[in-house]
């Protein structure tokens, strides 16, 4: 039976489940077998590297992988290329033999973002950034996102940037710092929905309001625009990026050709369109395979 095994660097985040979920609806349609990989610690490059060995030395059809740290990764994934098992990729780019890549133009997407946020302030105020690791190349791209539309309105002042890891909590903490550092804050940017959430969290029990933006276009974001306490998400659809990396890799079993890239196209999310992604990735309908 055809293997992929799917690897993920953090298990925690809801948009990487909804990853997961599309690769083993794909695999369940086409009598694959699909498996989970992902560190017990989130973003552990060195647990991951171990899961990798491992399951390289099991010899699985194909691989699908988001690394942990795009450059602590690049010796465990020579050692999957020098073992001839075809690799896709997906989120973060990086070094090595891949069939393919399934991602999104991280910078345009924040780009978007904070100039939805921009606007909603009329181009007034003051903001604080809560960003992800260095180590992701996402948050290094959408990083330079926000720089670029925030040095496109001189009428936001930006206050200071704290790191939240990409996790609800340590956004929770590094907004509790902002607050504490900050008497007048107007909006906060956050580069993915877990760290929205969580800065959403410190606001609400520091008592004081803020606009939020976030990424990734996770089913809790979408509720908490409903709920008016987030702005703002982007479409960064796990589901569909899942689906797609697992028909690449089938395809490319079945010798098949696909492209080197696939770039999902993307869109803010806000009050007024947000119902959509309201609905669970389990009832979706799988994304066709756009290039035939």
């Amino acid at each position: 039976m055809t293997w992929l095994a799917a690897f993920i660097k953090n298990g925690e985040n809801p948009n990487y489940q909804a990853f997961l979920h599309g690769v083993d609806r794909v695999c369940a349609e086409a009598g694959a077998r699909s498996t989970r990989h992902f560190p017990a610690t989130p973003d552990d490059p060195v647990e991951q590297t171990v899961l990798l060995h491992e399951v390289v030395a099991q010899r699985p059809s194909a691989i699908l992988f988001a690394p942990a740290d795009d450059q602590a990764m690049a010796g465990p994934v020579a050692a999957a290329n020098a073992a001839g098992i075809p690799l896709v990729g997906f989120v973060n780019r990086m070094a090595g033999d891949f069939v393919s890549f399934v991602g999104a133009d991280d910078e345009a997407m924040a780009f978007a973002e904070v100039s939805f946020l921009i606007d909603a302030l009329h181009g007034q105020g003051k903001v604080v950034l809560v960003e992800g690791p260095e180590t992701a190349p996402t948050s290094r791209d959408r990083g330079r996102g926000f720089r670029r539309a925030l040095a496109a309105a001189p009428g936001i002042q930006v206050l200071g940037t704290l790191p939240g890891l990409y996790q609800q909590e340590a956004g929770r903490l590094a907004m509790v710092q902002h607050l504490a550092a900050h008497p007048a804050i107007d909006g906060v940017i956050c580069t993915n929905d877990s760290m929205a959430l969580g800065a959403i969290q410190a606001l609400q029990a520091a008592g004081r309001t803020a606009l939020v933006v976030g990424n990734n276009g996770t089913i809790p974001a979408a509720q908490a625009i409903g709920a008016g306490t987030l702005l703002a998400t982007m479409d960064y659809c796990g589901f569909r990026m899942g689906a797609l990396a697992a028909m690449a890799a089938l395809r490319h079993l079945a010798g098949k050709p696909v492209p080197r890239e696939i770039i999902l196209p993307a869109q803010v999310i806000h009050a007024g369109n947000h119902g959509a992604w309201l609905v669970p990735v389990q009832q979706r309908p799988l994304p066709a395979w756009p290039f035939d």
